[in-house]
């Protein structure tokens, strides 16, 4: 018997909030973004509505421009182990850079997490887009676009195999043999290649979901050939419905060209709603939302995709100016998206950059509203779950409480958790340890 498909879903841990303005509304906590009492409640809260995981951002650089929860905000793994000690079934998936990390030092603070969680641990693998990250780390310049992602699949795969250094059965803790593990299974990987040298083995086991779970945001051609070959996950960002399932069915022919399984695989856009008791309250929530947007703070955020370039310089009402090479090694999927989406609608600069950053109205509405227009999705292939970023204060609050008892009651989610991993959470089975497998294969 088939089991029905189940949506996911993720929330975004996003402090003061995801816009430059949202910290001036009038319930904000500015200082969010580094109050671990503000994540706990958020954690737990997510918990409740048995949400699959967390899911954390990140950057390594910032500037004056910077939106003020960049500007002053945890480090992903600190936070995440924070928040692994007051939950106990939620995912916990953090951002980390391949262009700015090394192997090693990865490997051992994503194991520790799946073990201090009891394997709920989840790595969002990025390259950074930035070029000023580079100076933070002492590099002379940023890697090139292709170049990141060659880095990336050499880091995820040192990564990888130091995780599986030790065999599950390893340790054997046999105190009256006087052995503390089997020296047969445990494995020096001997890494040496085009970016790394990484000899092994790691200093900790493998967890109860063997490896961590991989999420990946990649949009353009690298990057989606990228993730179809290596994530468990993918994290979107769309524009509309069709565009959505348009991504969803790429990257999963993507992936059965590599030899996967594509139900195996989830799709999961980001999701900005606002959800009220009626249609009047939703679309007085949105109108604060829209009034916190001023075009002083969409202009920096536009920027972002284009390697944090000034768009002050141009009119704001005049064509969308020609910026495309700013985005070429920065944020490149983003950067041609927002060209295609100006050069098409014959945009000007102000209105690309509001539209940009205002949420989306096919999810503000009534808990039905929402809940159908998630539903449209999931059930037209355009996603696998969503991760859900909170526009306004409370508005988990009224996610959890209005849209997921309906979503419940529609079967397409779950009452409770029946897995205490993120991989049981995401219908993933347990990577077998390679050497494990070789020595079954050669017997």
């Amino acid at each position: 018997m088939t089991t029905p498909r189940q949506l996911k879903l993720g929330f975004m841990l996003h402090g003061v909030g995801p816009g430059w303005g949202d910290w001036r509304h009038a319930d904000a906590h500015p200082g969010a973004s580094i109050d671990i009492d503000f994540y706990t409640r958020q954690a737990r809260l997510a918990e409740a509505g048995k949400f699959d995981f967390l899911f954390v951002a990140d950057s390594v650089h910032i500037t004056e421009k910077s939106s003020p929860h960049y500007l002053n905000r945890f480090e992903p793994l600190t936070i995440l182990s924070a928040l692994a000690v007051v939950t106990s079934r939620i995912g916990l998936v953090g951002t980390l850079t391949v262009s700015y990390s090394e192997p090693y030092t990865v490997a051992r603070q994503f194991a520790s997490l799946d073990h201090i969680s009891r394997g709920r641990a989840g790595w969002n693998v990025v390259t950074s887009w930035l070029s000023g990250s580079a100076a933070n780390y002492g590099k002379p310049q940023h890697p090139p676009h292709e170049v990141r992602y060659k880095i990336a699949a050499e880091h995820l795969q040192t990564v990888q195999g130091l995780w599986d250094s030790w065999e599950d059965d390893a340790l054997t803790h046999d105190k009256a043999g006087g052995q503390f593990f089997d020296p047969g299974k445990l494995h020096t990987l001997n890494h040496q290649g085009a970016f790394f040298s990484v000899r092994g083995p790691l200093n900790i086991s493998r967890s109860q979901q063997g490896q961590p779970v991989i999420f990946q945001a990649g949009a353009s051609e690298e990057g989606r050939n990228f993730s179809a070959r290596h994530a468990d996950a993918f994290f979107t960002a769309s524009e509309s419905f069709e565009s959505s399932q348009a991504y969803y069915q790429d990257i999963k022919a993507r992936a059965v060209s590599f030899g996967r399984d594509a139900n195996r695989i989830g799709v999961f856009p980001g999701l900005r709603s606002i959800v009220a008791a009626t249609e009047e309250e939703a679309e007085r929530i949105y109108q604060e939302a829209l009034a916190l947007i001023r075009i002083e703070d969409a202009l920096p955020m536009l920027g972002r995709a284009f390697n944090d370039h000034d768009f002050t310089v141009y009119p704001l009402d005049a064509p969308f100016p020609d910026v495309a090479a700013f985005g070429h090694d920065s944020n490149r999927s983003t950067a041609e998206r927002i060209v295609k989406l100006a050069h098409d609608e014959n945009l000007s600069l102000r209105q690309i950059a509001l539209r940009f950053v205002s949420p989306r109205r096919e999810f503000v509405g009534t808990a039905e509203h929402v809940a159908d227009s998630i539903q449209r999705w999931f059930d037209g292939q355009a996603a696998d779950g969503f991760i859900l970023v909170e526009t306004l204060p409370r508005q988990l609050d009224a996610f959890v409480e209005l849209v997921v008892p309906l979503l419940q009651a529609r079967g397409i989610f779950r009452h409770d958790y029946s897995h205490d991993t993120l991989r049981g959470h995401l219908g993933l089975d347990v990577p077998e340890n390679r050497y494990t497998s070789a020595r079954r294969r050669a017997a």
